[in-house]
């Protein structure tokens, strides 16, 4: 795949090789992902002019770079989407390093045709969300969520998963909490369903975060979950079963987790264990501080779906670690350890307490 897709000099960008309209005939997507080499020698200006065109452009751009970047070579890759890298250096967070540029690029690239249009959707909430508060940001995270709920992608990934059964009533309280002193203790308790994001443990973990959201005296929240991983992401059995989609997205919004999470983020402290999938990172990284097992794994899947993350992870994964790699978690779908969302600043800390 990568091999049929034209690798761009910076003087082709200003050139217009990204010029062209995105939509071919019937709203297909053309061209929708191009890729820039960025070993090439430039000037900061062509850096400079190039950037704007980039981000003037209604496509996905990915850099593609084996050495370490100068200072026009980062000007032009910060108005990119993301770029694969050979260089490490965890401070530059534009760059994903990996041991192989074209396995890695080949991956991003079936995914990104698996599901072209959420792929598109995603690199454009990334970029409107630099700049916006985060209600703002995650009103337009979910507006974008809901029009993909109509695309044929989604329809196309929700036949072939087949029909479902709403899950089960929780048998047992969906959330605990426990308040100590000036310490509110709150646990995700569906260890049968790996905690995920459902409403049961939605409706419960928003009604623990207004409790402290409205009582001063808790100076401290300690988020964890019960059972083998602290949250497995949104329940897959309640994908696609909301009909109106004008309400889903004022629950996603108004009735979520992710406003109270970063209004609160100052007193809270998450502890993350086993499978933190979709919501299960999404939603901790509002936090300030986030504990993390060893054996931790996280994962967004979303793109996969057809769809974006949508508890709150284009506006709180981005702000830990960038949108360049964020945007990267999200098309690759690829799973990260404890020891690279350290590097990134996913999470703050490593513990096997």
């Amino acid at each position: 795949m990568v091999d049929q897709v034209r690798l761009l000099s910076p003087q082709d960008v200003l050139d217009g090789a990204l010029d062209h309209p995105i939509l071919a005939e019937g709203g297909a997507l053309d061209d929708a992902v191009m890729i820039i080499d960025l070993d090439q020698p430039m000037s900061e200006a062509v850096a400079v002019a190039a950037a704007a065109k980039v981000l003037e452009c209604d496509r996905v751009v990915v850099g593609r770079c084996t050495s370490a970047p100068d200072t026009a070579t980062r000007t032009l890759a910060q108005a990119l989407d993301t770029t694969v890298a050979a260089y490490s250096d965890s401070e530059i967070r534009e760059f994903v390093s990996v041991d192989d540029l074209d396995a890695e690029l080949a991956v991003v690239f079936e995914r990104f045709h698996e599901n072209p249009y959420a792929s598109v959707v995603a690199s454009q909430v990334l970029r409107m969300g630099e700049t916006l508060s985060i209600p703002a940001a995650l009103d337009v995270e979910s507006l974008a969520y809901s029009t993909l709920l109509g695309t044929p992608d989604f329809r196309r990934w929700l036949e072939g998963r087949g029909p479902r059964p709403l899950p089960p009533p929780a048998p047992q309280e969906p959330v605990l909490i426990d308040r100590r002193d000036a310490l509110l203790h709150i646990t995700l308790n569906r260890p049968e369903r790996r905690n995920a994001y459902g409403a049961q443990v939605r409706d419960g973990l928003v009604a623990a975060l207004q409790l402290a959201l409205m009582d001063s005296s808790i100076e401290k929240v300690l988020l964890d979950g019960a059972g083998p991983s602290f949250s497995a992401g949104g329940d897959l059995d309640e994908f696609g079963t909301t009909p109106d989609l004008a309400i889903a997205h004022l629950i996603r919004t108004r009735a979520g987790a992710a406003r109270l999470m970063a209004r609160l983020a100052d007193r809270i402290e998450v502890h993350v264990h086993g499978s933190c999938v979709g919501a299960g990172i999404e939603v901790p990284a509002f936090a300030h501080a986030i504990r993390a097992h060893p054996s931790t794994v996280f994962r967004l899947p979303e793109i996969g779906m057809g769809l974006i993350p949508g508890a709150g992870g284009t506006v709180s994964i981005p702000r830990r670690i960038g949108r360049w790699r964020a945007y990267h978690l999200f098309v690759s779908g690829t799973a990260i350890n404890v020891d690279r969302a350290l590097e990134w600043g996913l999470i703050d800390q490593i513990t096997a307490e």
